[in-house]
């Protein structure tokens, strides 16, 4: 193995396809993934989802918390009755590629007074930032691409998902000069054959 690839996944908002896209992402690097908190959906969390969506070479880390609350971390937390500590969330240690995923956008808090962005501060990982198109996706993405360069956090890139809409695209990239990845189509059914399809278009563009 080359050079050891580490990057962060963020969405712009929740349900914008991040989980799909850390697959694609994990399989083409046939990397570590990781999700640091998992709030609800025990029984079928991310990391189950990356599992099933994956093949053997992606490799499962545990969860540094689970959370039993569909609800963001902090409150989840305090239904379980308990404080997560940003210091705990130190990245896991691992000789391969590593893909980490955050939760439902970068301003989510962990407890009340951290939030995941200063976890992504922390890592000092690059970031890829998740977009959808909807009403109001070019101001959600413009403010996440701004708040990672206001501290300081490196951007590695963005990835459309769904049809290709160029009006918003060139208006983002224009506007903030962040390199676009890749786009993954919105499949009618997710499955490991549709993961391994993109993995491969993506190892093809050699973007990441």
């Amino acid at each position: 193995m080359g050079e050891q690839k580490r990057y962060v996944v963020t969405g712009i908002g929740t349900d914008v396809g991040k989980t799909v896209v850390s697959a694609i992402i994990a399989q083409a690097l046939e990397a570590d993934y990781w999700k640091p908190i998992q709030s609800g959906e025990l029984e079928n969390s991310d990391s189950h989802k990356i599992d099933r969506l994956t093949d053997e070479k992606v490799h499962i880390l545990p969860e540094r918390y689970r959370l039993t609350e569909p609800m963001s971390p902090h409150a989840s937390a305090a239904i379980d009755g308990i404080e997560l500590q940003l210091s705990e969330l130190t990245l896991p240690e691992t000789n391969r590629n590593l893909l980490v995923e955050g939760a439902g956008g970068l301003m989510v808090p962990i407890n009340e007074t951290d939030l995941l962005i200063d976890a992504f501060k922390m890592w000092n990982l690059p970031v890829i930032i998740v977009s959808r198109h909807y009403v109001g996706s070019i101001n959600h993405t413009l403010l996440t691409i701004e708040a990672l360069q206001n501290r300081g956090i490196a951007i590695k890139g963005l990835v459309f998902v769904g049809d290709e809409n160029p009006a918003t695209e060139s208006f983002i990239l224009n506007h903030s000069n962040v390199p676009f990845l890749t786009r993954i189509p919105i499949a009618n059914e997710v499955t490991a054959d549709f993961v391994q399809e993109q993995a491969s278009k993506l190892n093809e563009l050699n973007c990441l």
